[in-house]
């Protein structure tokens, strides 16, 4: 018997088969990513011909400790997109009680279920009783719930003393990192971070995972040698390390956020929730208007047990802007 398929963003081929006469070019507003990449400069030839070394890893995962502010480079470990991250973590502990706040992104569900743990999905942290780990999505995907420093620091101190992990993905936190863990990392804690959100370029597949030592380690045993490519390497390093260029796109994008927010307002039956790179929507007409922007060549995130929730991303282009206002008029 198959697996239950989870729905993601960015599938423009359910796209089109859902919408046949849709027009083209889609506007794919699924996915949460920054439609304004970075600019990666011209790579040398040499980066697709050789093996990455293991100097050229050991420097993203600086840039990355640099720019995530995390305590050392030995806690920082890069990967093939944090969903391997995802993927891999539950096979480095054995059979325990995993609690994840919800409703959250599925995959962490289903990789601690497929990895023979007994997994609950709580609406709250009052039910941590039994738990030996606990995975908080913060900010929360999809509806941008953040919890405090304060709050995450006084759950691994609980969970430290039981032998048990907090597991935080700050997939959505590098354009309002605020509240993250990463400058005070407990000793029990593993924390995921997204290169390709922010960055707009989800195709180079970089993630990073900071823990204490003893997780590191058995991390790095488990992804392998060259575990990122020599060109993600080397587009991953030069855009951790440009300042000047990530606060610039998050002003912008906290306009375009604000932007956004705007059109939906009208078409909204409750306060527009989120993060600066996506919005959530929620109205019982949710289903009319996922298939009106379909109709129209706009897709956006649905969600199988909540028909009620449309997530949007963000418009790159003046004319995506105006395609998306011209349906949200139409339909309110």
């Amino acid at each position: 018997m198959s697996e239950a398929r989870i729905w993601h963003g960015g599938d423009l081929d359910e796209a089109r088969r859902l919408f046949p006469q849709a027009p083209e070019p889609w506007i794919d507003l699924s996915t949460g990513i920054n439609p304004i990449a970075y600019p990666v400069p011209p790579l040398p030839a040499s980066l697709f011909a050789r093996l990455p070394s293991p100097a050229d890893h050991r420097d993203l995962e600086a840039a990355a400790a640099e720019a995530y502010g995390a305590e050392s480079t030995a806690t920082v470990v890069a990967a093939p997109g944090t969903q391997v991250l995802i993927s891999l973590l539950p096979h480095l502990r054995a059979p325990s009680r995993v609690a994840i706040l919800g409703p959250t992104y599925a995959e962490h569900a289903h990789s601690w279920r497929k990895a023979g743990h007994d997994v609950a999905e709580i609406p709250s942290l009052n039910r941590l009783d039994h738990a030996d780990v606990l995975v908080v999505v913060n900010p929360n995907n999809p509806d941008g719930r953040l919890l405090k420093r304060e709050a995450l620091l006084h759950l691994a101190k609980n969970f430290r003393l039981r032998g048990g992990w907090l597991v935080v993905d700050e997939a959505f936190a590098d354009f309002d990192a605020g509240e993250s863990l990463m400058p005070v990392l407990p000793s029990n804690a593993i924390i995921l971070r997204s290169f390709g959100k922010t960055y707009g370029l989800a195709g180079l597949r970089i993630g990073f995972a900071v823990a204490p030592e003893p997780i590191t380690i058995k991390l790095r045993s488990a992804l392998g040698p060259w575990a990122v490519s020599g060109p993600a390497i080397e587009a991953g390093r030069k855009a951790l390390r440009d300042r000047q260029w990530l606060d610039s796109a998050r002003e912008a994008r906290t306009a375009d956020a604000r932007r956004l927010d705007a059109l939906l307002m009208h078409v909204a039956e409750a306060p527009l929730q989120g993060t600066i790179l996506y919005r959530l929507l929620e109205s019982p007409r949710a289903g009319e208007l996922f298939r009106a922007l379909g109709d129209r060549g706009i897709w956006v995130r649905r969600f199988q047990d909540r028909p009620h929730l449309l997530r949007f991303g963000l418009p790159c282009t003046d004319a995506e802007w105006k395609r998306l206002e011209a349906v949200l008029d139409s339909f309110s």
